[in-house]
């Protein structure tokens, strides 16, 4: 029997929506834009592999209640995406058999950022993990099973804050679609039951100041509003169960 230097933290796991299973998280994964931010933009070639980067497990957390203000940024921005959680891994997936056999099913996130960070990083071609990769970073609402709501094709993706919306999309607008999006990353890495993948943000990413409620969904999938606060503690997350 292994002996632990100190008890090993529980897995994060996501509810699943209409249900008392959970779905445990393994990596998160976060696809750049994966929208046109105005109308002259090029869709770029498929052959081409779109700009990720990762956030850890416990920075999933529940899509509801509170959402604290990170430390070390005075410019904290939303990003609302379809989040898609894989039920089956693989390396060198072809699209055509993506829904069919890997995705588990759907969710809605938020692929929060510290954007003054992130400048930093660009401007000092450094990595993005600063900006990207903190506490509580990766709301999420429950996942819905794909046997209960399909492969959505189409349907809005939307947030607001105190109201007033500044984020609106539609899932058919996603630069890269589910399965080449699922396939590619696969190419080059292999994915792996309970991997997580935002899926892009549409433009209208903007910032959120405490006391701000940000709502907001994907439709046929999930919604959701948060309050947001100042961290009382910098504590770490516990990776307790959501």
């Amino acid at each position: 029997m292994t002996e632990f230097v100190f008890p090993a933290p529980a897995p994060t796991t996501v509810p699943v929506a209409g249900s008392t299973a959970v779905f445990p998280v393994g990596r998160v994964y976060c696809i750049g834009r994966n929208y046109r931010w105005s109308r002259d933009e090029q869709t770029t070639p498929l052959v081409e592999m779109p700009a990720w980067f990762m956030k850890p497990a416990n920075a999933v957390v529940p899509a509801c209640g509170v959402l604290p203000y990170p430390p070390s940024t005075s410019d904290f921005c939303h990003e609302i995406e379809l989040v898609v959680a894989i039920g089956r891994g693989g390396r060198d997936i072809d699209p055509a058999h993506v829904e069919q056999h890997h995705i588990w099913g759907y969710a809605a996130g938020l692929d929060l950022t510290r954007r003054d960070l992130q400048t930093q990083a660009k401007h000092a071609g450094g990595p993005w993990e600063a900006a990207k990769a903190f506490d509580h970073s990766a709301p999420c609402t429950p996942i819905v099973p794909a046997e209960v709501c399909g492969h959505p094709r189409q349907g809005a993706v939307w947030l607001a804050v105190n109201g007033i919306e500044r984020q609106r999309a539609d899932v058919s607008d996603l630069m890269w679609p589910v399965p080449e999006l699922v396939a590619m990353l696969s190419r080059s890495v292999t994915l792996a039951p309970g991997d997580l993948i935002f899926t892009g943000t549409p433009a209208g990413v903007g910032p959120l100041q405490p006391c701000d409620v940000v709502s907001g969904g994907v439709a046929g999938i999930g919604q959701f509003s948060m309050t947001v606060e100042r961290a009382l503690s910098t504590s770490p997350p516990t990776g307790d169960s959501l």
